[in-house]
């Protein structure tokens, strides 16, 4: 069974900066699309990033210019560097993988625990 595990978050200052990292675990063989989201407390999960296996981004209005999303396909590996971080950037961030196929099977739609991020002002 594969896992999405998350690390890198914490408490930050405004105008900080924090790296995640999303390591799916297990016998992986290929991943398609992975991405970021968010869910702050009281608000709807919604969309940081996402990223194909070829490497094409996706990044959401609210955090572009200052989120950058990369993985590394070898290491099965997504990352989400955060610059010039704002306190309404504070929420739990969710790793997510559309499809993840190990040498059995292909499991959709997989999410990772989550991680806190708090900045503060």
């Amino acid at each position: 069974q594969v896992q999405l595990v998350e690390s890198g978050g914490g408490l930050v200052q405004a105008g900080g900066s924090l790296r995640l990292s999303c390591l799916a675990s297990g016998r992986v063989f290929s991943i398609t699309v992975m991405g970021w989201y968010r869910q702050a407390p009281g608000k709807q999960r919604e969309l940081v990033a996402t990223i194909t296996s070829g490497g094409s981004a996706n990044v959401a209005d609210s955090v572009k210019g200052r989120f950058t999303i990369s993985r590394d396909n070898a290491k099965n590996t997504v990352f989400l560097q955060m610059n010039s971080l704002k306190p309404e950037d504070t929420a739990v961030y969710y790793c997510q993988a559309d499809r993840i196929c190990t040498v059995r099977r292909c499991e959709h739609d997989d999410w990772g625990q989550g991680t806190q991020v708090t900045v503060s002002s």
